[in-house]
């Protein structure tokens, strides 16, 4: 697999391919003529050398797909199973692997209420995990411990699960319900610490909740009850006013989003970092002021003083989502990559804000603004702040250049291409027009005005919808699931590892 090192920074994924999945139709009921992937996740637990392997689930199947730059169509088909149970209708999967064996499982859920978990190997189910009372949505696997799973379920209530052998005769170790949340949820994330869970769904509210020490190996015969937590640590139905089907951490932060409103939140607990000590128990904020939109023990309010509980930082720009809800984003975070957001929206497009360019963009803009500068010198351009230049309709030679890069741009499905490499401006005169785009992408301190999508990349299949999006672990491949039953495949990286092995020289025989 090539790899990312040497390769442009800045860089944001372009189409690749897409694979039509079997169709559904033929497993469904009469008056259920839906298909659609609604889950993808890659397998964090392999080798960085090895090609990257993705699962995908719809209502009735999982597929095993892996990637590789070396190979024409890039991807390969692995393993597929279908879910024979009649009531199985599944729409979420995570990964885990067997405590002994490491041989990877997949957990995969949906509206039956059962966890399946599925040998991926040789595609049976090994496991079931049953205590839900309504249909799961959404799953994720502890980042510290690959053994425990969380599920988010319509029955309000977010269970973690151990897959340890030594909690087999009660797997579920901890029941997160009571007092959080009132209707049915729709997602649940993991702090990269393992000790916080976000959870949200249909009433609006976003929750965080600490994870208690989980009980240790039983030693008699009967197993331990699960351990309840009635009150989250930190609530709120304020960030968002519709329906919230999408939370992540990013690093401490939050990045949220809703169905109806057209953006994704970036925004911060006030008081909340996970170097403290986690709070405990007992100073989780009750209901006992049934009107607080929001509570928390991080930044409690009190009668003489009410210090902010959160505060929004940042709004990215999803248009075209309409009525649609379980519409995933997918943040790729690795200390040593920039952090990129991606999404797909309701109308066949894809968008890519990379986190890096914002403050990359602050310091360009203070220097080019600073009243001391040495006028005389260049300016230093990031090539991804490209000016605005009109050119006169009868430049023949521009265009030309406008066609070459329409066909380009068709080609590729991506739109706002530039070139990476950086550049020497003689001076700073760019014009308004210029500096307004700019800002519209790029500017951290208009709080009024949501950020623009860095690229994006249209599909030509008519309304596509992304219901979730998955990135490899090095951050080369990103795939987009939905409906008609496609995946999209994204890649990074891939051109410029091509140009550098055309320009090997051939060895002499």
């Amino acid at each position: 697999m090539p790899s990312a090192v040497g390769s442009d920074e800045w860089d944001l994924p372009r189409l690749k391919a897409s694979i039509g999945f079997e169709d559904d139709f033929q497993y469904l009921a009469s008056d259920d003529q839906d298909t659609e992937f609604f889950d993808v996740k890659f397998y964090p637990y392999s080798d960085a050398t090895h090609d990257p392997v993705f699962a995908a689930v719809s209502k009735k199947h999982v597929v095993i797909y892996r990637l590789s730059s070396k190979a024409n169509p890039p991807y390969e088909l692995v393993q597929l199973f279908r879910d024979d149970d009649k009531e199985a209708l599944n729409c979420s999967c995570t990964w885990t692997k067997d405590s002994e064996t490491e041989i990877p499982y997949l957990c995969v859920a949906g509206r039956d209420a059962k966890i399946k978990v599925y040998d991926v190997v040789q595609g049976k189910l090994v496991k079931v995990l049953v205590g839900h009372g309504g249909e799961i949505n959404d799953l994720a696997t502890c980042p510290t411990n690959f053994l425990l799973v969380a599920s988010a379920s319509e029955d309000t209530t977010v269970r973690i699960w151990s897959l340890d052998p030594a909690h087999s005769k009660q797997p579920c170790v901890c029941l997160l319900a009571g007092e959080g949340h009132s209707s049915g949820l729709l997602t649940v994330a993991f702090h990269n610490s393992g000790r916080y869970v976000l959870s949200a769904g249909h009433d609006n509210v976003i929750c965080l909740w600490t994870l208690p020490d989980l009980p240790p190996e039983p030693n008699g015969k009967n197993p331990q009850k699960p351990i309840a937590i009635h009150y989250p640590h930190f609530f709120t139905s304020e960030v968002h006013s519709g329906i919230v089907d999408c939370v992540a951490f990013f690093g401490d932060l939050v990045l949220s989003r809703a169905c109806h409103e057209d953006i994704i939140v970036l925004w911060r607990i006030e008081g909340f970092s996970s170097h403290d000590p986690p709070p405990e128990i007992s100073e989780a904020p009750t209901t006992s002021d049934t009107e607080r939109l929001t509570r928390s023990a991080f930044a409690p309010a009190t009668a003489s003083a009410c210090p902010p509980q959160y505060t929004r930082l940042l709004e990215f720009y999803t248009p075209h989502c309409g009525h649609q809800f379980y519409l995933r984003f997918k943040l790729f975070h690795d200390k040593d990559k920039h952090p990129v957001l991606a999404f797909g929206n309701a109308k066949a497009t894809i968008f890519f804000w990379d986190l890096a360019r914002l403050g990359s963009y602050h310091d360009f803009i203070s220097e080019v603004r600073d009243p001391g500068r040495d006028k005389s010198q260049p300016i230093h351009r990031p090539g991804w702040l490209a000016p605005i230049n009109h050119r006169h309709k009868g430049d023949a030679v521009s265009k030309l250049k406008d066609a070459a890069s329409d066909r380009e741009s068709v080609t590729s499905g991506r739109t706002g291409s530039v070139d990476l490499e950086a550049h020497l401006d003689p001076n700073a005169n760019y014009t308004p027009e210029t500096l307004d785009s700019w800002e519209l992408k790029y500017d951290m301190t208009r709080v009024d005005e949501p950020i623009r999508a860095h690229a994006q990349s249209n599909i030509t299949v008519k309304d596509f919808v992304g219901r979730q999006v998955a990135w490899s672990g090095g951050g080369e491949w990103c795939v987009v699931v939905g409906s008609k039953n496609l995946a999209i495949i994204l890649q990074r990286w891939y051109r410029k590892d091509r140009v550098e092995e055309k320009d090997k020289k051939p060895t002499q025989p």
